[in-house]
């Protein structure tokens, strides 16, 4: 079984290509911003580089979160559309599961904005937004490609079930415009 697994929920756009077992490649970018314009060159890439193509692929894995809002909808939406176009099971994999299978021995720790990380002790247990320094000895998530082939391994190992879905634990930090909306101009043959 062929598997791509991909994420851009922190500050990369990270792939990796596992067949069977066995890691084909991986490729991974720090980037804070430009994930929805790298991913497709980079999956293409990557397949490129193990002589694969599109058709070749069995399975998907895509990182879920939680992470960075946008990142997080850039790859979900993306392995939802391969997942349809090509005709195969997408599966989500969250951060939370890639730190639990690299590190299974501590709990798992993700970094959140201003100085705080979303813990979660246990497997299955709801995570607890605490303060960084209050979590000593936790388990962070692994290098971008290393965090990819993560994602690929426990697609491989999971039945496939619903599309992928979000894993957002706070609201988006967005705001709505504070400008005014514009006029609609009325059509000129309506007149």
């Amino acid at each position: 079984m062929l598997t791509l697994g991909f994420d851009t929920s922190a500050g990369h756009c990270a792939a990796a290509l596992l067949s069977g077992d066995v890691i084909q490649g991986a490729r991974a970018e720090e980037m804070t911003k430009g994930q929805a314009e790298a991913l497709f060159p980079l999956l293409e890439a990557l397949l490129s580089d193990a002589g694969r193509t599109w058709a070749d692929l069995d399975r998907i894995g895509v990182g879920i979160g939680p992470g960075n809002f946008t990142g997080i909808r850039i790859a979900v939406s993306a392995a939802r559309g391969l997942a349809l176009s090509l005709d195969i099971p997408a599966i989500g994999v969250s951060t939370f599961d890639v730190i639990a299978q690299t590190a299974p021995d501590r709990p798992a720790a993700v970094p959140a904005p201003r100085g705080m990380i979303y813990l979660r002790t246990t497997p299955g247990a709801d995570p607890q937004l605490v303060a960084a320094e209050t979590a000593p000895g936790v388990a962070l998530p692994p290098p971008p490609a290393d965090w990819a082939a993560a994602i690929a391994r426990h697609a491989a190992g999971t039945t496939p079930g619903a599309s992928p879905a979000p894993l957002y634990l706070r609201p988006a930090d967005a705001a709505p415009a504070r400008d005014a909306p514009p006029d609609i101009v009325a059509d000129a043959a309506q007149s």
